[in-house]
């Protein structure tokens, strides 16, 4: 009789294990795994410090371009939504409102509380530029 119970309670516990080893797996891939990463440029609208508990910098960069979905192809306007969680960098992007700008990010696939709202993370600024500044792109 003592080995059912021994049996039994090696069971349960490698039961929790294994669940803890499968929970813990799916929340370093939800929310610590890197899915994609990328530039995106834009003018950079604001960047704000907020939050109720976790205070974090979050921020909107807009993207021009042209609405090819319809015959008249109108010019329209794309948000990028995005947080910070690197202090110099929002301060530097906080001095840059309206400007030209260049974001590394990193997307994940969930957003922590503390790391911002979300899911992408500006974690680097590739160039900053005034508005009418020319860009470097050669003409054909």
């Amino acid at each position: 009789m003592a080995d059912g119970k021994k049996i039994a309670a090696i069971s349960i516990t490698s039961i929790i294990v294994v669940a803890l080893l499968v929970f813990a797996g799916w929340f370093w891939f939800k929310f610590y795994f890197v899915f994609g990463e990328g530039v995106k440029a834009g003018e950079l609208n604001y960047v704000v410090y907020k939050g109720y508990v976790f205070k974090t910098y979050e921020g909107r960069l807009i993207q021009a371009g042209y609405n090819s979905k319809n015959e008249k192809n109108t010019i329209q306007s794309n948000e990028f939504k995005f947080s910070v969680d690197d202090k110099q960098i929002a301060d530097e992007l906080m001095r840059s409102t309206g400007k030209q700008v260049e974001l590394h990010y990193k997307e994940y696939k969930g957003a922590l509380p503390w790391r911002g709202v979300s899911e992408f993370v500006v974690d680097s600024i590739i160039s900053i530029k005034q508005k009418n500044e020319p860009l470097n792109v050669p003409i054909f």
